[in-house]
């Protein structure tokens, strides 16, 4: 993943279902976000790992099937890994995750 460090997608403006946002693939975004990380998917029962970032409250991660996922304090499901990244670039709204706990 960090070979494609840096890469910045500028988007913004409506999209199909909600606004969209720039996102940028950096793992090294997340850095002091481990409990964060840990804590989410302990309580999704998924093992996520940084990706990088979505706007301004989002971090992108990928879990061990290479489904993508906005995470704050709720988990936000893009899909799979082609169809997530398409879905940020055109506005098209995420499922959320319930969390146990």
């Amino acid at each position: 993943m960090m070979e494609f460090g840096g890469l910045l997608v500028d988007v913004s403006g409506p999209g199909v279902s909600c606004a969209r946002e720039p996102f940028e693939i950096d793992p090294e975004l997340a850095v002091g976000e481990e409990y964060r990380f840990a804590d989410l998917s302990e309580r999704s029962g998924r093992r996520f790992l940084p990706l990088g970032e979505a706007g301004t409250e989002f971090f992108l991660a990928i879990d061990e099937d290479g489904v993508l996922y906005l995470l704050a304090a709720w988990v936000f499901r893009l899909g799979p890994s082609d169809e997530a990244l398409e879905n940020l670039i055109r506005g098209v709204k995420a499922e959320k995750l319930r969390l146990s706990g």
